[in-house]
């Protein structure tokens, strides 16, 4: 099973700022999507906001997004942990175990880029992502 566990990070309109500084001190490779070329944008002010930006380095990842009118970030809630792997058997499970006594706030469901992903809160408030796909860069 090839499932791997990231941190991603949510700024409000620094994105692209803070995963370059990150690319200047830790080396790697480093992508990043805007609102506009992911076909999301939904207002001028929001189509050159980062809709996703992954760094790889030495083995590791970070990956990170602004927020929006619709996503509104708030600092110091920020943080949340991704699992990502090809196992929609294995990721489901863990998916409806660590929601358990938390918050769905996003159910796994088929997203634009052709993954299945969701969002939740587990009960110690403990924010996760998960997304049933590829574990390669996209």
């Amino acid at each position: 099973m090839n499932i791997i566990l990231n941190p991603y990070l949510n700024f409000n309109h620094q994105t692209k700022e803070a995963m370059e500084f990150y690319h200047s001190v830790l080396g790697g490779k480093l992508t990043m999507q805007t609102f506009k070329e992911a076909g999301m944008s939904n207002s001028p002010e929001e189509k050159d906001l980062i809709i996703h930006a992954r760094l790889d380095f030495d083995g590791m990842v970070i990956m990170s997004s602004d927020g929006g009118k619709n996503h509104p970030v708030d600092m110091g809630n920020n943080i949340h942990l991704s699992l990502v792997g090809p196992d929609e058997i294995k990721l489901t499970e863990w998916f409806n175990k660590l929601a358990e006594g938390g918050k769905v706030d996003m159910p796994l469901q088929k997203q634009f880029w052709g993954d299945i992903y969701g969002q939740l809160t587990d009960k110690f408030g403990i924010h996760w992502m998960v997304n049933i796909g590829s574990t390669k860069p996209q």
